[in-house]
């Protein structure tokens, strides 16, 4: 991107791209995680079955954009400053660490239950957000305008949903209410993006209105 702007002969953006700022923060999540596996010392199942959660979704994210070069065009390109920088280091990075933290300290074996339910959380999210990023990357890149078919077809914010489901699988597994204040946290911002998102998209696409009538915005059947 900088060296269009040169080749160009315009002056480069400052500061970062926000998918720098988020790539960097999976890093660092990834890197607390196994600090506390040193320090606090891995004892139990649920600390294992933490780790590999959380640290192969952080992975994932990073891989997938080697996979699909398109999306990391197509998502987060506006810069930020050492401020946003830093907000999502500490936002990202930090926060999004405290069901782990939570998992660490947590004294009490985890239940078969909850691995069961943590594990289908995370692998049905999985699922439904790889999938819907990679259809939604794919058409965009072959010239595509509104994407409401296939997995986009009932949901018009499905890979948020799928997102949201992992977030909820690590509060299981760290076993602790508050380990819920992050997938609340992460719903509060979607739900933001999801208005911004509705006008934008009505603005843009007039078949949008018809995609609206026969899907839901985020549970289906619900809303």
């Amino acid at each position: 991107m900088a060296e269009s702007a040169r080749d160009e002969g315009q002056a480069a953006p400052a500061g970062w791209s926000q998918l720098t700022a988020i790539n960097t923060a999976k890093v660092l999540t990834i890197v607390l995680l196994l600090v506390l596996a040193a320090v606090v010392g891995v004892k139990d199942m649920r600390q294992v079955l933490y780790l590999s959660l959380h640290i192969s979704y952080c992975l994932w994210w990073l891989l997938e954009q080697w996979l699909f070069p398109e999306r990391a065009r197509q998502l987060f390109s506006e810069r930020v400053g050492v401020v946003g920088f830093g907000f999502a280091l500490l936002f990202i990075g930090v926060l999004y660490s405290l069901p782990g933290l939570l998992a660490f300290l947590n004294p009490v074996p985890i239940s078969q239950a909850a691995v069961a339910v943590a594990l289908g959380l995370f692998s049905f999210g999985s699922l439904i957000n790889a999938s819907a990023d990679a259809q939604k990357t794919t058409a965009k890149a072959m010239g595509a305008g509104l994407v409401s078919d296939g997995i986009w077809r009932r949901v018009r914010h499905v890979n948020y949903l799928g997102d949201l489901l992992r977030y909820l699988s690590f509060a299981v597994v760290a076993g602790n209410i508050w380990a819920y204040l992050v997938p609340g946290l992460v719903l509060l911002i979607y739900l933001q993006r999801i208005g911004q998102k509705e006008v934008q998209m009505a603005a843009k696409y007039p078949e949008f209105s018809t995609w609206q009538q026969r899907s839901a915005r985020l549970l289906p059947g619900l809303w």
